[in-house]
């Protein structure tokens, strides 16, 4: 890619909103690498637009959540936010979007699986929201927001609550979970774990489950717990 030549039609397709100034689509992926690889003046990296879209989904968020579940406490809305904003989902959202095809990122990055790292994909779903503020306003904000990520909340929560949900699961049989360490790949500075879930029965037997890959084993564990949960057809309600 070319910096400031970018096509970003089919992405805005895909997000449903078309841009009237697509500079700022041009910051909103450029990558803090990108900026001190090349040196280029006048260059902006995301971080100030992720600063603005991280209080920005915030404070849609908030609000979305204070409509529609009355009943809930200012502790239970507060971990029901923190499910819906988690690095996972978000990564999730944007990478189904293609969101790495398009960001500048230094030759290292590159090189090191920066575009398909969960924590890029993560700040980008923020770098863009912030981008959309500014060109169209909260509400075409609001409305990238309520679109793709307040969607299935039931299965969002069950992710970020999946390792206490499936302990719990199986404590019921007598049984207990362990995660055991598969691989470790990668430099030290972006390490990627892969773990998998196993459940001990009472008479010892271990059987295995799913697999999760992350950035940390604690992300990989809940990966795990996740895709485990999913195929025992365990369901959290949230309602």
């Amino acid at each position: 890619m070319v910096y400031g030549k970018t096509d970003y039609t089919a992405l805005e397709d895909k997000i449903e909103y078309h841009f009237k100034d697509r500079t700022h689509l041009d910051i909103a992926f450029t990558h803090s690498s990108y900026v001190n690889e090349f040196r280029m003046k006048k260059l902006e990296s995301y971080e100030r637009y992720e600063f603005l879209g991280d209080a920005v989904l915030e404070f849609i968020i908030s609000e979305e959540l204070f409509k529609r579940y009355p009943a809930k406490t200012e502790g239970e809305l507060t971990k029901l936010r923190a499910s819906l904003v988690c690095e996972y989902t978000l990564s999730q959202i944007t990478g189904g979007f293609g969101f790495g095809d398009y960001i500048y990122l230094s030759k290292g990055e590159e090189q090191t699986g920066g575009r398909s790292r969960s924590s890029i994909l993560c700040d980008l779903f923020e770098s863009v929201l912030g981008a959309i503020y500014l060109d169209g306003g909260i509400e075409e904000a609001r409305a990238y927001v309520v679109k793709f990520l307040l969607t299935d909340i039931e299965g969002k929560v069950l992710f970020h609550d999946s390792k206490s949900i499936l302990q719990e699961y199986v404590q019921k049989s007598g049984s207990s979970i362990v995660y055991r360490e598969v691989s470790v790949s990668g430099p030290d500075h972006c390490r990627t774990y892969v773990v998998q879930a196993c459940i001990i029965a009472q008479n010892g037997v271990e059987k295995h489950y799913e697999c999760g890959s992350g950035n940390s084993k604690k992300s990989a564990e809940q990966i795990a717990a996740h895709k485990t949960l999913m195929k025992l057809g365990v369901v959290n309600n949230v309602s």
